[in-house]
């Protein structure tokens, strides 16, 4: 059951991965290993954060997780897609993936750990074991997904920093959806 739940919460994860091996201009191994170390410890750290908190966590958060995650995935894909359009034209295609550009994305992609952790509290489940399969799941899937990302980046140019965006924008409104149905 620990593997089902670490595959669902590294889903969001390994797509924003999927979208910033697309366009970026990093190193595939460094921007790779960043992802999955990010991704990794802030789904893990957020499991934990949401077993600690228990019910008082998620009666403040519930109500607005989605609304967070969405408006920060959203902006994201607005600002790649407006940067590919409009942004200054470099002879280096791509562009590179910040330090709080990550940390967004790692925040808005583990919110939903949070309530896993929750739930796994009134379960009065042992955290260790879930919580190090989160992040190890999160991280392996995070890392694959920005190589498969850059193959086909590779393939597409510049123009595909839209396709990311979009990627991302859409992932936001899957949040979204799921939330308010």
């Amino acid at each position: 059951m620990s593997l089902i739940i670490a595959l669902g919460l590294a889903m969001d994860s390994f797509s924003v991965s999927i979208a910033n091996g697309l366009t970026t201009t990093q190193p595939k191994f460094s921007l790779a290993l960043k992802m999955g170390v990010a991704f990794g410890f802030f789904q893990g750290f957020m499991a934990i954060m949401g077993w600690l908190g228990g019910i008082s966590i998620l009666d403040i958060i519930s109500g607005i997780d989605h609304w967070v995650a969405f408006g920060l995935l959203g902006f994201i894909g607005c600002k790649m897609m407006y940067e590919a359009l409009w942004g200054e034209k470099s002879k280096q295609e791509g562009r590179s993936l910040n330090g709080y550009l990550l940390f967004m994305q790692s925040v808005a992609t583990s919110i939903d750990a949070l309530a896993v952790g929750v739930s796994l509290a009134f379960l009065r489940t042992l955290i260790f074991f879930p919580v190090m399969l989160i992040a190890a799941v999160s991280f392996a899937l995070s890392f694959l997904g920005v190589y498969i990302g850059n193959k086909f980046g590779r393939i597409l140019g510049r123009k595909i920093e839209v396709v990311g965006g979009l990627i991302l924008i859409c992932i936001g409104i899957k949040i979204l959806a799921e939330h308010m149905l």
